[in-house]
């Protein structure tokens, strides 16, 4: 498909993350989500930081922790706005399980791989 352009992607993104339920949204610490059009290793979407479950003494001066959206691939690997918006909740939800500590693995068993 076409690729949308960024500020309707950021509403995309933006309509995944209010879709959340209270209870994980109030989990979320520390973490900025940001939308960037490509990356160099061909990612749906990055994690960076030190995921809750890892944080025994943080809480001080860290910087937060980082999620970045990648539009150009989203877009590429979907055929139509309906998925794209399917996608792109995926990725936020998987990238956010992260954040959470939960891995790939766990991920895949409840069904969000």
């Amino acid at each position: 498909m076409q690729p949308v352009g960024p500020e309707a992607f950021e509403k995309l993104v933006g309509d995944a993350l209010d879709a959340l339920p209270d209870a994980i949204a109030e989990m979320l610490d520390n973490v900025v989500i940001v939308v960037e059009d490509d990356s160099e290793e061909d990612l749906l979407g990055l994690y960076e930081g030190i995921p809750l479950t890892e944080r025994d003494e943080y809480g001080g001066l860290e910087l937060p922790d980082r999620i970045t959206i990648f539009r150009l691939p989203l877009c590429d690997m979907c055929e139509s706005e309906d998925e794209l918006v399917e996608e792109v909740t995926i990725t936020v939800v998987h990238e956010l399980a992260h954040h959470l500590g939960i891995d790939d693995d766990r991920l895949h068993e409840l069904g969000w791989g």
